[in-house]
């Protein structure tokens, strides 16, 4: 099977057990990392999720991976938070965070620099919209490595 088709499968079993929870799917990712297969699940809910709600997760996840066993390779499953810097990867998520600051780092440079900060407008038609002090700024999500929540201290 492959990576796409595991991540497809565990999202859709994840989201039937965090919906259940009341829990939000961030994302899955299947990764290898040293040598090592990991299968991470991503979950948050407002005010942010406990370590309760990651070994519950896990514990409900593990059970249905084992009884449907479509993983042939061996892997580490780990159920956390995505973080106070998150990436923004999927669309209902540049709507969640509107108005939120984002930093967004570029393939290639615009304007003489790879990295910018401002206001999270939104996305609209493929293009994420920031407002920094020079006004409202445009990128393709094509062009843009990273678009991430930043943490304010």
């Amino acid at each position: 099977m492959k990576v796409k088709e595991i991540v497809e499968r565990v999202e859709d079993i994840a989201l039937s057990l965090t919906s259940k929870a009341g829990l939000e799917l961030v994302e899955a990712e299947f990764v290898k990392e040293g040598g090592t297969k990991y299968l991470r699940v991503y979950i948050d809910k407002p005010g942010g999720i406990t370590i309760d709600d990651c070994e519950a997760v896990s514990r409900d996840l593990e059970t249905v991976l084992d009884k449907d066993d479509f993983i042939e390779e061996a892997y580490t499953l780990e159920v956390s938070s995505p973080g106070l810097d998150r990436i923004l990867k999927k669309d209902f998520e540049y709507e969640k965070y509107k108005g939120r600051t984002v930093e967004i780092k570029l393939y290639k440079p615009k304007d003489g620099t790879k990295e910018f900060e401002g206001e999270l407008v939104g996305l609209v038609d493929g293009k994420i919209i920031i407002k920094t002090e020079d006004g409202e700024l445009s990128f393709d999500r094509s062009e843009t490595a990273v678009c991430r929540l930043a943490v304010i201290l």
